[in-house]
């Protein structure tokens, strides 16, 4: 299955996207009245890993591939967004984070730091791949392909450590 047919999937089953992203910020609203001023104490902030995880891989997912067709694929205009696989994950990764936050921190989430990690990495990606895509190099070397592959993590490693100062 290819990306495009899992696309097709979800537009010919739109219950199942929309059902999805419900069931997870009802389980959120359900979590924080049941469980309210509890959740940073250990079966909640479990719940909430999973709630938010569950939540955050779809919505960085489709933020990234939105900015992809924004750099990478000129030419797309915004009117074709697809609005059930584009803009609803992170309209729900959005509201349920909202709703998790007002019962428990952010920290007290095991795990919650893998994916900001991840979105730092995502983003630090983004940066160096339209950085390389901007200069237009076209370039005939004899460099070995391994030194341009670890010229390129070398590059990755100096922005996302630069990131990381600068978000600490």
């Amino acid at each position: 299955m290819t990306l495009s047919e899992l696309f097709q999937y979800l537009n010919d089953n739109p219950i199942t996207v929309v059902g999805y992203f419900l069931l997870i910020l009802i389980t959120a609203l359900l979590a924080g009245m049941m469980g309210r001023g509890e959740g940073h104490l250990s079966p909640w902030k479990y719940l909430y890993a999973a709630i938010v995880y569950l939540v955050c891989v779809p919505g960085i997912f489709a933020a990234a591939l939105a900015v992809y067709l924004f750099l990478f694929e000129q030419g797309g205009s915004i009117f074709n967004v697809n609005l059930l696989t584009q803009v609803l994950p992170i309209v729900a990764m959005l509201a349920t984070l909202t709703v998790v936050r007002r019962n428990v921190s952010f920290g007290s989430i095991p795990g919650f730091g893998k994916l900001t990690d991840l979105i730092m990495t995502i983003f630090s990606v983004f940066v160096l791949m339209y950085f390389l895509n901007r200069l237009h190099l076209v370039a005939w070397v004899y460099v070995p392909v391994q030194w341009l592959i670890l010229i390129v993590v070398a590059l990755l490693l100096i922005v996302r450590f630069g990131l990381k100062r600068l978000t600490s």
